[in-house]
C-alpha cells in the first residue's frame, strides 16, 4: 500500500469532522433540540434592555431565552445580527454598526465555508486511489480552510469585544465555550486535511517517477539481449557460405 492511501483516509475523516462540527454550530438555535440547543456564542445579563429577557444567548438564528438551561428561541432568521440595540429596541450602548457587519459576514463566509468543505470530503474519496484527486481535494479544502478561519476570527472579534461591553456595564456575560471550540477546531482539522492531501499528491508523484525509471533499466536490459542475439544469428550465416565458397575452391 502506498503511503498516499493512509493520508487520505485520514484527511477524510478530519474533513468529514469538520463538516460535523460547522453542522453543530449553524444548528444551534434553529434547533430546538438536545444538544444543539445548549450551543450558544454569547450569553449576557439583558435585563432592563427593552423587551430583552433576564438572560439572553446569541446564535446564528436568534437572540434566545435560557430555559433549564436550554435555549429557547421565539423566532429564527438566518444570519441573525448580534447587535442587542437591533435586538432588543434600545438605545444603550450595546451593539453598533461593528457588531452587525461583522455577525453578517461571519453567517455567509461559514456556509461557504461549509460548501467547499462539503466538495472536499467527496474529493477525499477520490483521493485514495488517485494522486489527481489529491491535489483536487487539497485545493478544495484550502478555499474552505480560508473561509472558515475568516468567519472564526469575526466571531471571536464580534462576541469577544460584545462580552467586554457587558462586563464593563457590570453585567455578567461569558462566551459560549462549544461554538468557539467547534469553530476553531474546524479550522485546525481543514488545516492537518489540506497538508496531509497535498503530501500525499506529491507522495504519489515521487513514486510513480521511481517505478518509470525502474522499469525503464530493466527494458533495456531485455533490448539489448534480443539485439545482441540478433546479430549473432546474423553473423552464423554469412561464416558459414564463408566457409562453404573456401571448399569448393
Amino acid at each position: 500500500m502506498t503511503p498516499r492511501a493512509p493520508l487520505a483516509f485520514v484527511s477524510l475523516i478530519l474533513i468529514a469532522g469538520a463538516v460535523l462540527l460547522i453542522l453543530f454550530t449553524l444548528l444551534a438555535g434553529a434547533v430546538d433540540k438536545s444538544p444543539t440547543n445548549k450551543f450558544y456564542f454569547l450569553e449576557a445579563d439583558t435585563s432592563g434592555l427593552g423587551s430583552a429577557p433576564e438572560t439572553s444567548r446569541w446564535t446564528f438564528w436568534s437572540s434566545c431565552m435560557v430555559m433549564e438551561g436550554a435555549n429557547t428561541c421565539p423566532g429564527v432568521s438566518p444570519a441573525y445580527p448580534f447587535d442587542p440595540n437591533r435586538n432588543f429596541g434600545t438605545e444603550d450602548s450595546f451593539g453598533g454598526q461593528k457588531y452587525y457587519l461583522l455577525t453578517r459576514f461571519m453567517f455567509a463566509f461559514v456556509l461557504i465555508g461549509l460548501f467547499f468543505a462539503v466538495c472536499a470530503l467527496f474529493l477525499g474519496l477520490i483521493s485514495l486511489c488517485s494522486r489527481i484527486g489529491s491535489f483536487l481535494s487539497s485545493g478544495t479544502c484550502s478555499v474552505a480552510l480560508f473561509f472558515q478561519t475568516l468567519a472564526a476570527a469575526l466571531m471571536t472579534a464580534a462576541f469577544v469585544q460584545g462580552r467586554n461591553a457587558f462586563r464593563a456595564d457590570n453585567r455578567t456575560a461569558s462566551l459560549g465555550r462549544y461554538n468557539f471550540g467547534f469553530m476553531w477546531a474546524a479550522v485546525a482539522a481543514l488545516f492537518l486535511a489540506t497538508i496531509m492531501e497535498c503530501v500525499g499528491g506529491v507522495t504519489g508523484k515521487k513514486e510513480k517517477t521511481y517505478s518509470s525509471k525502474k522499469g525503464g533499466k530493466r527494458f533495456g536490459r531485455k533490448k539489448s539481449t534480443k539485439s545482441d542475439r540478433s546479430r549473432g544469428s546474423f553473423i552464423d550465416p554469412e561464416r558459414q557460405r564463408r566457409m562453404e565458397k573456401e571448399d569448393s575452391d
